[in-house]
């Protein structure tokens, strides 16, 4: 029953779309996103959604499509130039089997992120690719919400909407991506103009961003909690009343103390304390690996290299005897251990090359996103106060994401690089709506602009 449902709602999403083309590329960012063959148990499963869907996105846009307003940027091109070395570090990968099996998501991923901009060539079309990523992550956040409420949850335990450990559905990727996805869900809702009802939207968001705030705590990562952390800290930039904030925080924190499971309070303790913990030593350790490692293979080992790393570290627990307390140190040697860390993923297996162009397209994104709140910062109008605040969801969403990097291996999450389609979307509709006024191009004309203005 459940195939047939996703099956026809996917068929209608199909069928609408040979009027409306663009309806494709909403429907293979849902597929993507939520991968319905894993939802189902029978005939969906043998079916190939994600590529069919990837070329229904294509072909729509390349035979049916209005191409008026779609342009290639700098980023793009970045995307495309990362391709390009993936797919060259893939010829030559330390482990070829491995390195292909990762390739077969991985080009998707970049592919779809150049070309996504291209369709975004409106900003009803913008506002509809982010309310479909925020919708068709939400079906995960919040049965992953609802389970971690009715069980407590538990690290490597708690099953989101399905039994599985990839992509969202890994406990440590879906912590980064819930925390990361928050404001621009509070966008959608709050300046969304597909949903008029704005109370009932406002209170789906709220209830989606406290169950957010609970996939952490289900879980139990400590990424989570420092992207919990990274988030309440860039709200500060945005809020009118930051002590009001900043208190209303610290109680809402007491309060919650007393409801968080045992097992998440003891593994959030070892944050600070790497080496009483062997998850975090490995990856320390990893680390070091890789850093050496790219000393003799500056151009990268392709995907997967970490399968050839292998070092030996200590770690350090202490064992009460009696009244007293006594520190043991203990040797571990560990093998084929994946990177933890989305920097070191990227450093590792593209090399210097690879790692410039990866680092240079987030920075950009950054910048770009920057350059948009600047602009509309002190803005009075109703649009230009809607564009800051995309601007501001977007840049805050990026950032608790590169700092949820520093933990996990989402160096090409999906998710992540379609965040990176709607930045570089926006920022072309945004130069195109520029264009018409040199003061933007052209600082030095906003004086001349000003000494001749009517008194």
């Amino acid at each position: 029953m459940r195939d047939l449902v996703l099956l026809a709602f996917i068929a209608a999403i199909v069928v609408m779309g040979f009027k409306r083309p663009f309806l494709w590329v909403l429907l293979y960012i849902y597929v993507d996103i939520v991968i319905p063959q894993k939802v189902g148990y029978g005939i969906i499963t043998s079916i190939s959604l994600s590529m069919l869907c990837f070329i229904a996105a294509f072909a729509g846009y390349l035979l049916l499509d209005d191409k008026k307003g779609s342009r290639f940027r700098l980023r793009q091109g970045l995307i495309v130039a990362l391709l390009v070395w993936c797919g060259y570090t893939t010829l030559t990968a330390d482990f070829p089997e491995a390195a292909w099996t990762k390739w077969d998501w991985v080009w998707k991923s970049l592919v779809f992120a150049a070309f996504l901009p291209l369709t975004l060539r409106t900003k009803l079309r913008l506002e509809a690719a982010a309310l479909i990523m925020v919708l068709s992550a939400a079906s995960i956040i919040i049965s992953a919400g609802i389970k971690t409420v009715l069980s407590g949850g538990g690290y490597g335990t708690l099953v989101s909407l399905v039994q599985d450990n990839s992509g969202l559905y890994e406990g440590s990727t879906l912590s980064t991506v819930a925390i990361a996805m928050i404001p621009l869900t509070m966008w959608v809702a709050k300046h969304g103009t597909v949903f008029t009802e704005r109370k009932l939207a406002m209170v789906f968001a709220v209830a989606l961003v406290f169950a957010a705030l609970l996939v952490p705590i289900g879980t139990q990562t400590r990424t989570g909690l420092i992207c919990i952390a990274v988030l309440a800290v860039l709200v500060l930039r945005s809020v009118k009343y930051r002590f009001v904030y900043a208190g209303l925080a610290g109680v809402a924190l007491l309060v919650a103390l007393p409801f968080l499971p045992a097992s998440y309070t003891e593994r959030m303790s070892t944050i600070t304390e790497y080496q009483a913990d062997e998850s975090a030593s490995t990856r320390v350790a990893v680390w070091g690996w890789t850093l050496d490692y790219v000393q003799d293979h500056p151009l990268g080992g392709g995907f997967d290299a970490f399968l050839g790393n292998s070092f030996t570290y200590n770690t350090r627990t202490t064992v009460e005897e009696g009244n007293t307390e006594r520190v043991v140190y203990q040797e571990v040697t560990d093998e084929g251990r994946a990177y933890h860390s989305a920097y070191f993923e990227v450093l590792g297996e593209q090399g210097f090359p690879g790692f410039a162009i990866w680092l240079a397209l987030h920075v950009l994104g950054l910048l770009h996103m920057q350059r948009i709140r600047r602009r509309y910062k002190d803005s009075e109008d109703t649009d230009g106060k809607r564009w800051y605040s995309l601007a501001t969801a977007l840049q805050n969403g990026h950032m608790v994401y590169l700092v949820g990097a520093m933990f996990v291996g989402v160096g090409y999450q999906p998710f992540m690089f379609m965040l990176l389609g709607l930045q570089i979307a926006f920022y072309s509709l945004m130069r195109r709506e520029w264009a018409g006024d040199e003061t933007v191009n052209r600082p030095w004309l906003r004086g001349q602009a000003a000494q001749s203005a009517p008194a």
